[in-house]
């Protein structure tokens, strides 16, 4: 193995985050798109839980963790500055990882998720929407008026939860909000990490 191996599926929030990540810190990998019906033998020998993303490095090390990932890309080369000490960085995250991303599931999922209506699920996930348009009513990004990794790791589920419905979503009181994703769904980083790929197979002789 010359360069690292990412297991992922393509619109998986975690793995386009992780993507993302990779790609501005300049580090090459080598994708193997999943299917998740059918997932490699070897991504579930190295990470038994069975999520992407899956990142093996040449040494044999793996992070199987999103924001794990992050860092390790980050801690590599980090040429904007993603990673600040504003405390609010990790508070972000994991509310956006944890309420909101509850939230967003039963939102997307509703008939799931019987006991509330979707209008309910999308109401506990606009608490946080509420938080982040009144931090981008202050500047561009989220923590500043640059890019960092709270951008970065929430977006993808903004992207996600403003898909559900997108004609609620486009007259919703988020105009911050609206311009922030549209900026980040534009952007050469994220169409980057966007490209079509052929799922990966595994043969009998492959060991990685």
């Amino acid at each position: 193995m010359t360069q690292p191996i990412l297991y992922s599926y393509r619109r998986c929030p975690y793995a386009m985050r992780a993507r993302m990540a990779l790609r501005y810190a300049g580090i090459a990998v080598e994708i193997r798109e999943i299917v998740l019906s059918d997932k490699p033998r070897h991504m579930l020998a190295v990470s038994p839980k069975g999520t992407v993303p899956v990142l093996v490095l040449p040494d044999g090390k793996v992070i199987d963790e999103s924001l794990d990932v992050m860092a390790w890309a980050l801690s590599r080369n980090d040429p904007d500055g993603w990673l600040t000490g504003d405390s609010l960085l990790p508070e972000l995250i994991a509310e956006n990882d944890g309420d909101f991303k509850r939230a967003l599931d039963r939102y997307k999922y509703a008939t799931r998720f019987p006991e509330k209506s979707a209008e309910v699920y999308r109401q506990q996930g606009e608490q946080f929407l509420s938080r982040l348009e009144a931090l981008l009513a202050e500047h561009d990004y989220l923590l500043s008026d640059k890019l960092t990794q709270a951008d970065v790791a929430i977006f993808p589920f903004i992207r996600q939860f403003s898909m559900v419905d997108a004609d609620w979503f486009a007259q919703a009181p988020y105009p911050h909000l609206r311009h922030w994703l549209a900026g980040l769904l534009a952007s050469d980083m994220f169409n980057g990490v966007m490209q079509k790929q052929t799922a990966w197979q595994q043969n009998d002789h492959q060991v990685v």
